[in-house]
């Protein structure tokens, strides 16, 4: 899957992964796509639950390089 827009949340700890991630998703157009990279073990928990209540799509999970990989796609 493309993304349009990039984060690297890497070596962040909880809630900064999910706050950076909501800062980034405010300045995209609907429908776009932000591929975010993390390592907190709390992300596999707050990111769906942060997506749920937001409106955004959790289109994909997967691993990279020993870090968490989401796309989320703006709802």
């Amino acid at each position: 899957m493309d993304w349009d827009h990039d984060l690297d949340a890497r070596g962040l700890i909880c809630p900064l992964p999910v706050l950076k991630a909501r800062k980034r998703l405010q300045g995209m157009a609907s429908g776009q796509v932000l591929r975010m990279i993390a390592t907190d073990p709390a992300a596999v928990i707050d990111v769906p639950f942060f997506c749920s209540e937001a409106g955004h799509e959790l289109a994909a999970t997967g691993e990279e390089d020993g870090a968490q990989v989401y796309l989320i796609r703006k709802g």
